[in-house]
């Protein structure tokens, strides 16, 4: 009898511990992970020729049906996705025309800094879709969650797709 007692005991203590360290964890406030940077949509380039830091844009506007993109800058790390990502002018307006190959890229403190770090090239589907998730960079230290801004850029060079609106979790 005694030892069923002295279970019973260990148990409420246990379960109480565990009540106790759930409720502490909860109470606690915890620091936000910054290093996260999300767009919640890709829209393409609406003035041709426009410049983002040292990044002049595509000789055309550009249009998609969306996309997204993410960053974790801590880990290097960059995921983004597009659809429908189509010339919206000129006379093959509608099609990616000749770009077959896309890369993204970071940009940190466009204007200032102009830090620009790309992914590899990767396929642009005749329909205008493509995606990327793998680790890209270092990123350095100066970039962060307020200076950072997302292009999708032609193998030349020029930008003709952007993040829209960005947010950190």
């Amino acid at each position: 009898m005694k030892h069923m007692d002295r279970l019973g005991v260990r148990a409420k203590i246990l379960a109480g511990t565990t009540i106790a360290l759930v409720t502490l964890s909860i109470a606690i406030p915890t620091k936000a992970d910054n290093s996260n940077v999300r767009w919640r949509t890709i829209v393409g380039i609406l003035q041709a020729g426009n410049m983002v830091g040292n990044i002049g844009g595509g000789g055309q506007p550009w249009t998609t049906l969306g996309g997204r993109a993410r960053v974790d800058l801590a880990k290097s790390r960059l995921d983004f996705d597009v659809q429908g990502l189509v010339l919206a002018g000129g006379n093959t307006i509608g099609t990616p025309d000749a770009i077959t190959q896309v890369m993204g890229t970071l940009v940190c403190g466009a204007g200032t800094l102009n830090i620009a770090i790309d992914t590899p090239l990767v396929p642009l589907s005749p329909q205008g879709d493509a995606d990327f998730s793998g680790p890209i960079g270092p990123i350095p230290t100066t970039c962060n969650e307020t200076n950072v801004l997302f292009l999708i850029r032609i193998a030349a060079g020029r930008w003709i797709a952007n993040g829209a609106v960005r947010s950190t979790p």
